[in-house]
């Protein structure tokens, strides 16, 4: 079963699995239920009781060239991960095996990290699509923290794009607390479009919407690297075999 299966809201929900030194993990959405929802969640990874983050940090870093990696849960109801707060979601753990590469594109499963327990530690971000705007400014999701800086572009309505980006950033930042809760961060002058997407060595002016404080902070972004992009499958609210296909824009940044 993949991500894209229909029905009941029971599924699979595959997710990217990002961070070189806290793990986080993004779900792989579409404009269709049951997986019509951006959520973003800090997780520890845990195999017969024992933690086993040093595994998939050891793992990245022995394969440098492997862009990004995935993770397929049991099925559950996604929406038992939105319910309660950020702190304390309804559910806090499910069953996953975690792959080296794209699970659904020849991906590897990794050693001691198949049928795992993944312990859900927050939810950094999380909103469903239905009754979202479409955003016309190019907008991500800020998180992680000092040691690696991360953004998620902000998926309202269709057509549109996921990507998550490695970042780092100068002037007055979000606070540890702020970033766990998942500023919105505005690239100015940028409309919300795949080919006005931040890329790989841009720097970029940039207002971030520090949560709880009622203020726009002033920072300057550098990205270090593309970690994840997908718009073919973000191109409509129903499934067509073309969005299974390569589109030009991931086949020119290389997620093919």
């Amino acid at each position: 079963m993949d991500h894209h299966a229909h029905g009941a809201a029971k599924a699979v929900h595959n997710m990217a699995v990002i961070g070189e030194h806290q793990i986080f993990l993004s779900h792989l959405p579409m404009f269709m239920a049951p997986h019509d929802s951006q959520v973003i969640l800090e997780a520890h990874f845990v195999n017969h009781g024992k933690n086993v983050d040093d595994v998939y940090f050891a793992d990245r870093a022995a394969n440098p060239t492997a862009r990004f990696y995935t993770l397929q849960p049991e099925a559950f109801v996604l929406q038992e991960l939105l319910q309660g707060d950020s702190t304390h979601p309804q559910r806090t753990h499910f069953r996953a095996t975690v792959f080296r590469g794209h699970l659904e594109k020849s991906g590897t499963p990794v050693d001691r990290l198949t049928d795992i327990e993944v312990q859900v530690q927050g939810v950094v971000h999380a909103h469903g699509f239905a009754g979202t705007d479409k955003a016309t400014t190019l907008t991500y999701v800020m998180f992680g923290g000092e040691r690696e800086l991360l953004l998620a572009h902000f998926v309202t309505k269709a057509p549109d794009f996921d990507q998550i980006l490695s970042v780092t950033a100068t002037g007055t930042l979000p606070t540890a607390e702020a970033l766990g809760r998942g500023p919105m961060v505005e690239i100015r002058g940028r409309g919300n479009l795949v080919k006005d997407r931040l890329k790989t060595g841009e720097k970029s002016p940039a207002r971030c919407h520090s949560v709880g404080a009622h203020q726009m902070l002033d920072l300057s972004l550098t990205v270090r690297s593309e970690l994840y992009f997908e718009e073919g499958e973000l191109s409509s609210t129903g499934f067509t075999n073309e969005m299974m296909e390569q589109t030009k824009a991931e086949k020119k940044a290389g997620f093919e």
